[in-house]
């Protein structure tokens, strides 16, 4: 089987971590809560949307490295490749942040998925020929297409909705709140994704 996953927010969670950079610049109170869309819409409600802006390129770029994994990520992307799968990171991102300093946002996703999609003998689980990063939503949708995905897993439901998105692709929406939509199946873990690829 051949299985596509999403990147950002889907095999990495940033929620401890935006939460410590607006911390350590002094952007939010000890009252937000860890979580990266309460950040956001902290900084969005008092009227700073250029520092959010900033700040996701500083994080995505800079600090890419200390980003964690959700729980069990690693450990299914494992098992699933042990068990034969094929399996393909296939993301969309822009080069380089809309503000602030030029970094390769590609280059430093990368070098995460180095750093730490490996085995215990440090064995990346995924073929570096097998990640692609796109500048729009239209080029990653194509890239599904073009490889034939049987199964794919985004946080996005607009990824999982697009109008050219295959029709042969399973589809599987990563998200911990449930949203229902006869276009998908619900996966709210790694652990519930990895069970029901097992049991589909």
């Amino acid at each position: 089987m051949r299985i596509g996953l999403d990147f950002d927010n889907t095999i990495v969670s940033y929620d401890t971590l935006f939460h410590k950079v607006a911390r350590e610049q002094g952007h939010i109170p000890e009252g937000v809560p860890v979580n990266k869309n309460a950040v956001r819409d902290y900084l969005r409600a008092q009227g700073v949307e250029p520092v959010w802006t900033a700040m996701q390129g500083y994080v995505y770029g800079a600090r890419m490295n200390e980003a964690a994994a959700y729980p069990d990520a690693i450990a299914t992307i494992e098992a699933l490749g042990k068990a034969g799968h094929e399996l393909f990171i296939i993301s969309h991102k822009t080069r380089t942040p809309y503000a602030g300093p030029a970094y390769d946002l590609h280059a430093s996703a990368r070098g995460w998925i180095a750093t730490h999609l490996n085995d215990a003998n440090g064995q990346a689980l995924i073929p570096a020929e097998r990640i692609t990063f796109h500048e729009s939503k239209d080029q990653k949708i194509a890239r599904i297409g073009a490889l034939q995905c049987d199964v794919f897993l985004d946080d996005l439901p607009e990824i999982l909705l697009h109008p050219q998105f295959s029709p042969s692709t399973r589809r599987y929406l990563f998200a911990a709140e449930p949203k229902q939509d006869a276009a998908w199946t619900h996966a709210p873990s790694w652990r519930d994704f990895h069970r029901l690829l097992s049991n589909p």
